[in-house]
């Protein structure tokens, strides 16, 4: 599939004169040093650069000409350079080439001081999901084998006490089981030469508090996890500069794409500040999934073949590592169907593209052990609406009709949801439905205030288009936008494939939008397919208006540095993030329930605050941050009774019923905000008994009910 992409690339490249400046790097030796040994800490500044082989070899095979041949190296030299050479940072005394990889990883250690930080404080970092996910990584790295630690955390006792669940089909923990096994091949194969792979020095704390020892390098389990995080977002920067050179037909739209990336940086992703999301894992695979559609929308049947196969998959490892997949997937088919009625993609196509989506939904279903929740998505819902409205309403569409048939869609897509949840007795997405219910009018339950309680939940705040307006984006998306509809309407007849591929991306800005508007964590989808379609501002097609070309590259270039003026000052602020991670409070409560309590006594409390307690010390517990399943939300309901103002001997019985032995209560937002006193400040013995306190947390003795 990449020959394939590499020849469609080419035949847009193959007519432009080459152009270009050598990119040079400079090396430093790797890091390296025995573990376990404290010493001095040693610098290492930049990484080993890799060169590429040359495309001799596949030249004939893909019937390139040699002018067709050196095109192509050139655009891939240029998609390589976006990923690892993307731009320049001014910093006292002297410029540093500045890499992707070297941009992300250097906010998370500016922002953390992470290389200082010790293994517990490492996991600490890790708050609320983020700590979850890591746990299982960690499991199967210290199991005694891979497959031992595989049964483990497929065979779960730990999570939700004393259920017993398969946390590969409920946490989507395919990429913990992939880090986790290569981290034990390379920590196997170095041990094997003896090379060493990371250095451990002692750090002082300060006064009162005592020396802990400090890790760093691939050898140490949180820095060769957050490294292949940063490495799958860095090698995307290259997927990003082809997309937009393939979308616009113009390599310089590739630059346009990757600078407008950076300079929205803060809008377009949060990988930097928290690796172990799903996001992180999955979104790089959406962008090449939507590459691969672009390439489809644009030729015919005997090219496309393998791309499919190529999609399917792509739309399978986008699935996989995130649960929310689903409704990105659904704006994606939502946005084909819209074209394929307007009568911009053929019926052929659509049918096509309609088998790849269902096949991938049927693999992931497998791959998750069963999971209810993707059979009874809008997702999964909508792509059999669309089936039948194709196969028995409109095998060829009359645009008349348009409307009408959106309308069908939409209502069987709804009503077979519904249904199908009934049928099949699941309802772990039912607070999904019930947020966006919240959106639009008073409803409200305990899980959508849980979730509306966080910012990211809300509706798109008013700063984020103000940000875009300010690096220009916004107007140069809208006007692009603007220009494709009135292309459209005054070719409504004969739409050619490259306009089908503007006209199916506007409608996807549309659909990413919407889910923007409606939950701004999302706007990580749309910001970066705004900085696609700006690429669009170098694509002859659209933009020939401007007759001279060299007028037209001037405009682009004069674009480009009224968006830097914002741009380059976001990037400064960025790198001016200066932190470190301490939570003091947090390490005293992990090391007490570590040194006095059993390996076996069971834990409740606030959600973000379970997960670092089953990360760190492999303590049970009853509640955990990951809210796609009902069973745990009632149990969190439960569990949240101590914020409440029922009785303590009421709360006393709820966790009883979960069988917890202690409660770490905490100081949380929840009680400032509202100034009321909890269950267990009140009348609480004898139900609970204070065995553990500082300024923040409190651990409670739950009283057994009598028998």
């Amino acid at each position: 599939r990449r020959f394939l992409l590499l020849q469609q690339l080419s035949m847009a490249a193959k007519s432009r004169k080459q152009t270009g400046k050598s990119d040079k790097s400079e090396k430093s030796p790797p890091l390296a040093s025995a573990g376990g040994k404290t010493g001095a800490k040693r610098a290492a500044a930049g990484r080993d650069a890799k060169t590429a082989n040359g495309l001799s070899g596949i030249r004939h095979k893909l019937g390139l000409t040699h002018s067709a041949a050196a095109g192509l190296g050139f655009t891939l030299l240029l998609g390589k350079t976006a990923s690892v050479a993307s731009i320049w940072t001014p910093k006292p005394g002297l410029n540093v080439r500045m890499t992707n990889l070297y941009h992300l990883t250097q906010l998370f250690e500016n922002d953390r001081h992470f290389s200082h930080l010790s293994t517990l404080e490492k996991e600490m970092a890790f708050r609320t999901e983020m700590g979850l996910y890591y746990s299982y990584y960690k499991t199967i790295i210290e199991a005694p084998s891979f497959l031992q630690g595989l049964h483990m955390v497929m065979n779960d006792r730990l999570t939700e006490y004393p259920l017993v669940i398969n946390t590969l089909r409920r946490f989507n923990l395919y990429p913990e089981v992939v880090l986790a096994s290569w981290y034990r091949v390379y920590t196997a194969v170095m041990g094997y030469f003896g090379v060493p792979t990371k250095m451990c020095w002692s750090i002082n704390r300060g006064e009162f508090l005592t020396p802990v020892d400090s890790c760093e390098g691939l050898g140490d389990p949180a820095y060769f996890y957050v490294t292949c995080v940063f490495l799958l977002n860095g090698a995307m920067m290259s997927l990003f500069f082809l997309y937009g050179a393939y979308l616009s037909g113009s390599r310089l739209g590739g630059v346009v794409t990757t600078l407008c990336f950076f300079f929205n940086h803060g809008e377009s992703t949060r990988v930097m500040w928290t690796p172990p999301l799903r996001e992180s894992f999955a979104y790089p695979f959406l962008v090449l999934q939507m590459l691969l559609l672009t390439f489809i929308l644009r030729y015919a049947f005997s090219v496309i073949r393998m791309a499919l196969v190529a999609l399917g998959i792509s739309t399978l490892c986008f699935m996989l590592p995130w649960q929310f997949a689903q409704f990105v997937l659904l704006t994606q088919v939502a946005s084909l169907f819209a074209s394929y009625i307007l009568g911009y993609l053929s019926a052929a196509k659509m049918q096509l593209l309609l088998v790849t989506h269902m096949v991938a939904l049927v693999f992931c279903f497998v791959f998750m052990f069963g999971n209810a929740m993707l059979l009874t998505s809008f997702y999964a819902s909508s792509l059999v609406s669309i089936w039948v409205i194709y196969s028995v309403l409109c095998s060829g569409c009359n645009k008349n009709l348009s409307f009408s048939l959106a309308s069908v869609w939409m209502g069987s897509t709804v009503l077979l949801k519904f249904l199908l949840s009934t049928i099949l007795g699941a309802s772990d997405d039912a607070h999904i439905s019930g947020l966006i219910k919240s959106k639009f009018t008073n409803y409200k339950d305990f899980h959508t205030l849980m979730y509306t309680c966080a910012a990211e939940f809300n509706f798109m705040e008013w700063e984020t288009p103000e940000r875009y307006l300010k690096t220009l984006l916004l107007p140069v998306t809208v006007l692009l936008v603007a220009l494709i509809a009135k292309m459209v309407n005054d070719f409504m007849v004969t739409v050619s494939c490259a306009l089908l591929q503007m006209a199916y991306h506007s409608l996807q800005l549309l659909a990413f939008s919407v889910l923007a508007v409606l939950i701004m964590r999302l706007k990580l989808f749309l910001t970066p397919h705004m900085c696609i379609m700006a690429s669009l501002i170098c694509s002859r097609q659209l933009m020939g208006w401007i007759k001279d070309r060299a007028k037209h590259r001037a405009a682009v270039f004069l674009v480009l540095a009224l968006m830097a003026v914002k741009g380059v000052a976001n990037l400064k602020a960025q790198w001016s993030i200066i932190g470190e991670f301490s939570n003091m409070p947090q390490e005293e409560l992990l090391d007490w329930i570590q040194d006095n309590t059993l390996p076996d006594a069971v834990f409740a409390g606030a959600m973000p605050t379970m997960a670092s307690v089953k990360l760190s010390t492999g303590r049970p517990i009853v509640n955990h941050p990951h809210y796609e399943d009902a069973g745990l939300r009632e149990r969190t309901k439960l569990v949240y009774s101590m914020y409440s103002r029922m009785s303590a001997e009421t709360v006393k019985s709820n966790l009883n019923k979960l069988g917890v032995d202690f409660f770490v209560l905490e100081d949380s937002w929840c009680t400032r905000r509202t100034g009321y006193d909890t269950a267990a400040t009140v009348n609480s013995r004898p139900h609970f008994n204070t065995v553990f306190a500082n300024h923040i947390y409190k651990v409670l003795k739950v009283a057994k009910d009598a028998r």
